[in-house]
């Protein structure tokens, strides 16, 4: 399993909606999950995100449904649940039920103190689990800077 941290994002929405972004460009099936507020706001901000740019996308729901099968990005609390376990991005602050069924897991933690901590906890969990990681530090500092 291939599991990278995206850390110090300043604003996690809008870096997510970018991965997302690239992710549907290379035809990858995407699950995005988070507490529901954010996933409301996440939804919101996929619609308005880019005027050249349309991502498809819906909430997985407890009916599940054809429209879910072939919708590549879904929006979900639980991605245990999902049609597809392609690509996993995690915008909550806890560890994802069912990431280990997913062949990508991408964690984007912001640039907040309690986002840090959580996402440090979320680093040893996987590390404990035999995971090997990958970190991209997004800070300003770091910008230009390959990692």
């Amino acid at each position: 399993m291939d599991i990278s941290f995206h850390v110090n994002v300043a604003d996690k929405l809008d870096y997510g909606c970018r991965l997302l972004r690239k992710a549907y460009a290379s035809g990858a099936q995407v699950a995005v999950t988070a507490e529901p507020s954010v996933l409301q706001q996440m939804d919101e901000l996929i619609w308005r995100f880019s005027a050249l740019d349309f991502i498809p996308h819906c909430a997985l729901d407890a009916s599940g449904g054809v429209r879910q099968r072939f919708t590549p990005v879904l929006l979900t609390e639980q991605p245990a649940h999902c049609a597809h376990h392609e690509v996993l991005i995690n915008l909550g602050l806890g560890i994802p039920p069912g990431f280990e069924g997913f062949a990508r897991l991408i964690e984007v933690v912001a640039d907040k103190p309690a986002e840090l901590q959580a996402g440090r906890q979320r680093w040893k969990h996987y590390t404990g689990l035999g995971h090997v990681l990958t970190k991209h530090d997004r800070s300003p500092s770091t910008q230009g800077v390959s990692s």
